[in-house]
């Protein structure tokens, strides 16, 4: 059930008309796919990830990315990998939950549809998470949806 609220597409960053990256989310992580340039040797390649910055290119050039994250993460347990012809790289949120508008910070954030799209799903993902054995995936929000990190689930008190 919790990978019918799994991400369904990538987020798509673009720069002078060229696709820079693509990234999506979790409750715990971000993702972020690099297509890689043909013809590189793939000992080449390098990530460095910090909590609140990356860079990564190929060694001896100029890095392809060398930016603050939007949020922070986990450094150790963040990681990056190389998969048929894709940087990989995965980002480990600091803060659960968190709805982030981009991986990067200042650069191609979501529209504030698509943002509010992307905290109603978390949020879902939390529910399920939570609530193992029920099925979350067809729930709809009416007004504002809680943020999923602050949420508290569990017995109402009243």
């Amino acid at each position: 059930m919790a990978e019918k609220l799994a991400p369904d597409k990538r987020h798509s960053f673009s720069h002078g008309g060229q696709k820079v990256f693509e990234w999506d989310q979790t409750l715990d992580e971000v993702n972020i796919y690099i297509d890689l340039p043909a013809n590189v040797p793939k000992k080449l390649f390098y990530c460095k990830i910090q909590s609140a910055h990356i860079e990564l290119g190929i060694k001896g050039n100029p890095p392809y990315l060398n930016h603050d994250l939007a949020c922070p993460v986990k450094t150790d347990s963040s990681f990056w990998t190389l998969e048929d012809e894709i940087m990989h790289v995965t980002l480990q949120k600091r803060d659960k939950g968190q709805t982030w508008s981009s991986p990067i910070l200042g650069q191609g954030a979501l529209d504030p549809y698509s943002a509010d799209l992307e905290q109603k799903r978390l949020m879902l993902q939390r529910f399920q998470e939570e609530n193992p054995g029920f099925d979350f995936s067809q729930a709809q929000f009416t007004g504002t949806c809680p943020d999923p990190r602050t949420f508290m689930g569990g017995a109402r008190s009243d």
